[in-house]
C-alpha cells in the first residue's frame, strides 16, 4: 500500500525495493509530525516541534562508515582517512537489509541537494522512522509539488535503525553501519537513530561527485552584505569554533550555516536547512535560533525537557553535549531566498585555540590560507569528551576531514585556485583563549571577535598597519578601533611571557609535525608558509 506524491515510474518497486509495507510517499511536515507520533518516536513540544532522543548513538559513528571499493574510485578516494568495502561483502550487506525491510513501513522523501540548479544532486532518503523523514526534508532543499511527478534520484540513501550489521558477513566493523558505494549510487545505514548521518552522507556525496566538475565543496557557512550578493564572506570552521554563531549576523544575509560550494557561478548552500547545537543555546546572545526551538516542524533532538511543560533544559547535557534543533533555513529572518552569493571576497577560518597563543585575527596569504585549511587547528577543551583532561590538539584537514571522499590537496588546490582567480581576502580568526591556556586564561571576548570581523567584511581592516606574527609568520593588526590593542598581541596578555614562549614553540611543532604528511603534494610556497 502506499500514500502520497510520486514519480509514477520511479516507485521503490521500480529500483528493487520490494516486500514493504506501508510505503508513504513525500509526506509534509504535518503529516509526518502525525505519523511519528502515532508510532511513539518522540513527543510533540511546544510550538509544534518534534522532541526526540536517538538512542546510545548521540553523534556521527565515524569508525563505523564505509566506502565501497571499485575500481571506477579506486584511485581517487583518499583511503587513509576512508575505509574500504568489499563490493561483494556490500551486495550481502545490501540484500540483507532489503530483506529486513520487508513487511515494514518506510518513508520516502525525494529532495535536492544543492540550490545551484546546475550542480545540485537529487536524493531519494528511504527512511524507517517518520521524524527522519522530517529531519532530512527539513535539512535539504525541498522540490515543488509538481516536480516531484517526474523525480528520479541521482542517489538513494536507506537509513533503517532496527537493522543490525554482522561484521563478518559484511565486511563492517560493528553492528553500526554507514555504506557508500559511488556505483551503485546508494548509501545504506544501519543501527543508528542519530539523524546526522543522513545529512552527512549526502554531503559525502557532493564532496566527491563535485570537485571532479571543478567545483569547491565546502564545509562553511556563509553570509553576503544586504542587497549586495556579491559581498559574500565563507567561514570554515570544526565544531565550537562559532561558524554557525558568526554567520548568523543580523547586519548580513545568511546563506547557510553548514555545507557550501563554490562553482563558477559563485557560492551556493547545498541545504535548505540548519543543524545547530542548542547547549547553553540563550534568547540573548543567538535570539534567532533560540526562537526556532519553539517553532512548527522543528526537530529537538536530545534535550532534556520537563515532562509537564515542554520547556528545553538548554544547560542539561545529561544526555549529550551534541544537542541539536533542526529547522528550515526561512525560520532565519535575514536568510537568502535563494540560498545563493557571489564568489567570496573573504574566507574566514576558525580555529579554537585552548593553548592561547594565536591572536584573534591574522591576515593570510594564499599560500598560508591553503596550509591552514589542510592543517583545520582547533582544540578540545576538558570536559568536552570523557578522558581529555587538558587542552588536545585537533587537526582535521579542510575544517572537516570525516566527509572528504579525496585526498585533501585536491580541495586545497580548488581553494587555491579560486582564491588567486576571485582576489578573495584570507583571515584566521581565533575564538579560544587569551591570557593564557584553558585553565588560565580567558575564552575571547566575543564583542572583540565580532568587532575585528566586521572589520574585515567592511574593508576598513585592511588599512590599518599590521605586524608579522614571529611564530607563524602571518599578518596581525597592531592596533583595531574598538578592540584593545593588547588583545591583539597574544604574547602581552600573558603574565608569564616565557610560559607564552614555550607554550608557543609547542604549538608550532604539533602544527609542523601534523603537516609532514602534505609535504609531498604541495608546492614550495606553501611548503615555505608551513616553516612560518
Amino acid at each position: 500500500m502506499t500514500t502520497g506524491r510520486v514519480n509514477p515510474a520511479f516507485t521503490l518497486d521500480d529500483q528493487g525495493i520490494t516486500g514493504l509495507g506501508h510505503v508513504y510517499y513525500n509526506l509534509l511536515e504535518p503529516a509526518l509530525i502525525e505519523e511519528a507520533l502515532k508510532r511513539e518516536e518522540g513527543t510533540l513540544g511546544k510550538g509544534g516541534t518534534f522532541l526526540v532522543t536517538t538512542g546510545k548513538h548521540t553523534g556521527r559513528s565515524p569508525k563505523d562508515k564505509f566506502v565501497v571499493r571499485t575500481p571506477s574510485v579506486e584511485d581517487t578516494i583518499w583511503w587513509e582517512n576512508n575505509q574500504p568495502m568489499d563490493p561483494a561483502k556490500f551486495d550481502v550487506l545490501y540484500a540483507d537489509m532489503l530483506e529486513h525491510m520487508k513487511g515494514k513501513d518506510f518513508f520516502v522523501e525525494d529532495l535536492y541537494g544543492g540550490a545551484d540548479a546546475a550542480h545540485r544532486l537529487d536524493v531519494r532518503m528511504v527512511t524507517e522512522l517518520a521524524w527522519h523523514g522530517l529531519f532530512i526534508r527539513t535539512m535539504l532543499r525541498r522540490p515543488e509539488l509538481k516536480e516531484l511527478d517526474d523525480f528520479t534520484a541521482d542517489f538513494t540513501i536507506i537509513n533503517c535503525p532496527s537493522f543490525k550489521a554482522d561484521p563478518e558477513r559484511h565486511g563492517c566493523r560493528s553492528e553500526t553501519v554507514v555504506a557508500l558505494n559511488f556505483d551503485k549510487k546508494i548509501i545504506l545505514i544501519g543501527n543508528t537513530e542519530y539523524a546526522g548521518e543522513n545529512k552527512k552522507g549526502v554531503f559525502t556525496l557532493l564532496n566527491y561527485i563535485l570537485p571532479g566538475k571543478g567545483v569547491m565543496a565546502m564545509h562553511c557557512s556563509a553570509n553576503h552584505a544586504p542587497n549586495n550578493p556579491v559581498d559574500t564572506a565563507i567561514f570554515f570552521g570544526l565544531s565550537g569554533t562559532g561558524k554557525t554563531t558568526l554567520s548568523a549576523d543580523p547586519s548580513r544575509v545568511l546563506i547557510g550555516d553548514d555545507e557550501h560550494g563554490w562553482s563558477e557561478r559563485g557560492t551556493f548552500n547545498f541545504e535548505g536547512g540548519c543543524y545547530a547545537k542548542t547547549i547553553n543555546l540563550s534568547a540573548e546572545a543567538e535570539p534567532e535560533i533560540y526562537a526556532t526551538t519553539t517553532k512548527f516542524g522543528t526537530v529537538i533532538e536530545n534535550m532534556v525537557y520537563d515532562a509537564h511543560t515542554k520547556e528545553l533544559d538548554f544547560e542539561d547535557n545529561s544526555l549529550t553535549d551534541n544537542m541539536r534543533c533542526a529547522y528550515p533555513l526561512e525560520y532565519i529572518s535575514n536568510a537568502s531566498p535563494t540560498s545563493l552569493g557571489g564568489h567570496p571576497k573573504n574566507i574566514i577560518m576558525l580555529t579554537c585555540d585552548a593553548y592561547g597563543i594565536l591572536p584573534p585575527i591574522a591576515r593570510l596569504t594564499p599560500a598560508q590560507a591553503m596550509y591552514h585549511f589542510l592543517s583545520g587547528f582547533t582544540s578540545k577543551t576538558p570536559g568536552t569528551e570523557v578522558g581529555v583532561t587538558e587542552p588536545l590538539p585537533t587537526f582535521s584537514t579542510c575544517f572537516g576531514a570525516p566527509f572528504m571522499p579525496r585526498r585533501p590537496e585536491a580541495y586545497g588546490n580548488l581553494l587555491r585556485e579560486k582564491i588567486a582567480k576571485h582576489g578573495a581576502t584570507c583571515w584566521l580568526v581565533n575564538t579560544g583563549w587569551t591570557g593564557g591556556a584553558f585553565g588560565t586564561g580567558s575564552r575571547m571576548p566575543i564583542k572583540a571577535t565580532r568587532n575585528l570581523l566586521h572589520s574585515a567584511l567592511e574593508g576598513t581592516l585592511a588599512e590599518v598597519e599590521f605586524r608579522k606574527d614571529e611564530n607563524f609568520g602571518f599578518e596581525v593588526p597592531v592596533s583595531v578601533p574598538g578592540v584593545p590593542d593588547v588583545l591583539l598581541d597574544p604574547r602581552r596578555t600573558w603574565a608569564d611571557k616565557d610560559a607564552f614562549d614555550a607554550q608557543a614553540e609547542k604549538l608550532v611543532k604539533m602544527f609542523s609535525a601534523n603537516f609532514e604528511q602534505y609535504l609531498p603534494y604541495i608546492d614550495e610556497d606553501v611548503k615555505a608558509a608551513a616553516i612560518g
